[in-house]
């Protein structure tokens, strides 16, 4: 398995250590729900240098992202972020990503699962002057998340964070080591990503500033347990999960982030005939009665018919009740509906709800 630059630090703390996407990751340390309540009530932070991150330059960088995700590149200028996604020529989904103007070039992150599949899928379209390079074994990634993030970080920058609009990032640095400090999450909380170099050595110094001067706020270590939870609470998709190659992003409820009207892109051909046609399904929130949990792959019924399924499930920290998304054919995905999701061979009631499940404020 590969390592972090903290893979140490975690293993220092007790943390139970994981493979996931070929990493050994922690999921957890105190406790997913301890940890997961750190974040909405405090500051906890986060070890994603797993995920994958691709440098792409050159005079046609613009034409060839324009050409490969879903969002407007050209509505992206230098210093913000956008959300997108990737498409197959049939429509569905190669990735969802995080795209930066860096100004002289573009940054993009995807997930660590897909690294080899979305460089390769990219170099396959590469076109005119365009240099796609993969740097996420350069790149470490630390997510501050939760609504003491903002003092916890002050006193390592002379970066003024309050002044970061969400999706926005500025060049800086955090505890003298020059980073990408960046107005994003995976939680629905107030919240930093900070992309540094991945040397042991200098990892390691951020990490320990971090801490020391989160201290006072009861900053803890969060896993990837918790930040499931976390991002299931905002209704935030996991790819694997919610989304892949067998579905489209207007089923998925990412038509906010699919631009049809900006010119040709990958996929675009397939996701107007999906539109015009109207979509046979569509991803939805679920809650669910107590401890009641729905999982990955569990029907969801209506008198007997199955009519959708489970693609995400957990039991919310914050709501104390089973929450999940899944896919339901349109015509029972109504807000306020009641279906059936079956749970160890029971029905189990559920309904169809708006997601976030929770409100959060982010700045």
């Amino acid at each position: 398995m590969k390592q972090t630059p903290f893979t140490d630090i975690h293993r220092s703390l007790g943390a139970k250590l994981v493979d996931f996407a070929g990493y050994e990751m922690p999921v957890q340390y105190s406790g997913i729900i301890e940890e997961h309540l750190a974040v909405r009530n405090a500051v906890g932070v986060f070890d994603v240098s797993h995920m994958g991150e691709f440098e792409v330059s050159g005079k046609d960088a613009l034409a060839f992202l324009q050409k490969t995700t879903i969002n407007d590149v050209s509505k992206l200028s230098d210093g913000k972020v956008q959300y997108s996604a990737m498409c197959y020529e049939e429509g569905g989904i190669v990735d969802d990503l995080l795209v930066y103007n860096l100004g002289s070039k573009y940054l993009l992150v995807v997930n660590a699962s897909n690294i080899q599949k979305d460089f390769e899928w990219l170099k396959s379209h590469v076109f005119g002057d365009v240099q796609l390079v993969d740097v996420s074994d350069r790149t470490a990634l630390l997510a501050v998340q939760g609504p003491r993030s903002l003092p916890t970080l002050q006193k390592l920058t002379n970066v003024r964070l309050a002044d970061i609009p969400y999706y926005n990032f500025v060049k800086g640095s955090i505890a003298g080591v020059p980073a990408i400090i960046s107005r994003t999450g995976y939680t629905g909380e107030l919240g930093y990503e900070l992309y540094f170099d991945a040397q042991k050595q200098t990892a390691e110094i951020v990490w320990k500033a971090i801490f020391e001067t989160g201290k006072e706020f009861g900053i803890m270590p969060v896993g990837l347990g918790a930040r499931d939870t976390l991002r299931l609470e905002m209704g935030f998709c996991l790819y694997g999960n919610d989304i892949d190659k067998t579905t489209n992003p207007l089923e998925a409820s990412l038509g906010w982030i699919t631009k049809l009207e900006k010119g040709e892109f990958v996929g675009r051909g397939s996701l107007l005939k999906a539109k015009e046609s109207g979509l046979s399904r569509r991803l939805v929130g679920l809650t669910l009665p107590d401890k009641m949990l729905a999982r990955h792959g569990y029907a969801i019924t209506t008198n007997g018919s199955t009519i959708g399924q489970v693609t995400s499930g957990t039991f919310s920290p914050s709501l104390q009740h089973g929450i999940a998304l899944g896919y339901v054919a349109k015509e029972y995905a109504s807000v306020g509906a009641t279906v059936n999701v079956q749970v160890r061979g029971k029905d189990v009631p559920a309904t169809i709800v708006k997601v976030p499940f929770i409100q959060q404020e982010k700045s």
